[in-house]
């Protein structure tokens, strides 16, 4: 597919903390953090795999495209006997304008117990 240029979209250091959480444990945290605004969407904040347990992490088949950012990938997470199923994706291999984002995982909102800016 080719990079289409995202004028909409930028992303920037997220002022502070990150911490992810699912089934009472922390699945990623971090300082590192980056928030991805796109057009009207709330901002997206993408932590770095190297801040979250991955194993935890179960890859998926699901896959999904945004013509902006690219091949989305995704993981379920499984803590004990829960599992939430593709609440994190993670763009591989992004487009140009959004290269960033590589090796950083985004969560689902509404698939962890909660995500919290410290």
């Amino acid at each position: 597919m080719k990079d289409k240029p995202a004028p909409h979209i930028t992303i920037a250091p997220h002022p502070g903390r990150v911490r992810v959480l699912f089934a009472g444990k922390t699945v990623a945290e971090s300082g590192s953090a980056l928030s991805l605004r796109e057009g009207r969407y709330p901002p997206v904040l993408y932590i770095p795999r190297s801040d979250a347990n991955m194993a935890l992490y179960q890859r998926t088949a699901h896959s999904t495209h945004c013509p902006y950012k690219g091949d989305a990938a995704y993981f379920s997470l499984s803590v004990g006997e829960q599992t939430a199923e593709n609440a994190v994706w993670t763009y591989e291999t992004p487009f140009a304008g959004v290269a960033q984002i590589k090796e950083h995982l985004a969560f689902y909102p509404d698939r962890v117990d909660r995500i919290e800016t410290l």
